[in-house]
């Protein structure tokens, strides 16, 4: 997965006389099988406790928290990121920033835990997996939101928030699409942090790609080494992380070219070719789509 955040269409702010406390002020919208949570902070506080009874889904939308999870050293945690909390583990919270002029804003989407079993029961009947159950993996707990995430996040705070007369219903599909890509996004950085499982399929195609990133790979190679038909391969790939082979390739493509460009000495056009691409203009378009800015003006990022 590339490194890039992509950030949520935030809601606007509660007025000024509609605040009842400048700390985690908070404003809720419950359905059926969630909970929607905007929590507000206007100054500067330490160690804020919280804690949801269901499994909890946050988001940055403004400002900045550091965030204190289990036992795990104090985290920075800034808009375009998502961390996700089991049930009733207590979070500390640090607002470094805040003030009235610059306040905090953050989304907690607190998950009935029947409707996570059901979602899980229903996804591990019609849609098994080759290597393992669908699940989530509470030990990796923070990631940067990919679009699908973003997109799907989005979804849910404009249908909890509206007034629909089928809201539940959508916020219901939407919920179920949420712990997918969820699933997904977690699958990909086991992938990038090495602690997939090493025998798994997924696992061997990846580290095949890594390995000839400079080459022309076609589907058909992937899905040979698989031992599966083009079609099945396909469905599989795009089912372990909600992506097809070959965004995948382009992401890795792209990440390679990002480390090569903090070299300052190196130009673009051997980063081009030295990280898998045949058209330079292609490349440079690319980039762009994926990192906002050309890869000229990311290597400027890196001199000093």
């Amino acid at each position: 997965m590339n490194n890039q955040k992509a950030l949520l269409q935030v809601p606007s702010l509660s007025s000024e006389k509609s605040l009842k406390t400048l700390v985690e002020n908070r404003t809720v919208y419950s359905l059926d099988n969630c909970e929607l949570n905007l929590f507000e902070t206007y100054q500067e506080s330490s160690l804020v406790p919280l804690k949801f009874n269901d499994l909890v889904v946050t988001s940055m939308l403004r400002g900045k928290k550091v965030m204190h999870l289990f036992d795990d050293p104090g985290f920075d945690y800034l808009p375009g990121e998502t961390v996700v909390i089991p049930s009733n583990v207590e979070m500390k919270i640090d607002f470094p920033e805040a003030s009235l002029k610059n306040p905090t804003q953050c989304l907690a989407l607190a998950i009935d835990h029947r409707k996570i079993e059901d979602t899980l029961v229903f996804l591990n009947e019609r849609y098994p997996k080759e290597d393992e159950l669908w699940k989530l993996n509470h030990k990796n707990y923070f990631f940067y939101n990919n679009t699908e995430l973003a997109n799907t996040i989005n979804k849910l705070i404009r249908e909890c928030m509206g007034y629909s007369i089928t809201k539940d219903a959508l916020v219901d599909l939407a919920l179920q699409e949420l712990l997918v890509r969820l699933i997904q996004t977690q699958t990909a950085q086991r992938i990038d942090s090495g602690t997939i499982d090493k025998s798994s399929i997924i696992f061997a195609i990846t580290q095949y790609i890594r390995a000839n990133i400079t080459k022309s790979i076609s589907l058909k190679d992937l899905s040979d080494k698989a031992c599966m038909s083009t079609t099945s391969f396909y469905r599989y790939f795009k089912r372990e992380l909600g992506m097809s082979p070959i965004e995948y390739i382009l992401n890795e493509k792209i990440k390679q070219a990002k480390q090569l460009l903090k070299n300052p000495g190196i130009q673009v056009n051997e980063v081009c070719f030295m990280a898998g691409f045949d058209d330079c203009n292609y490349f440079i378009r690319l980039f762009k789509k994926y990192e906002g800015i050309t890869p000229k003006q990311y290597q400027m990022l890196y001199i000093s």
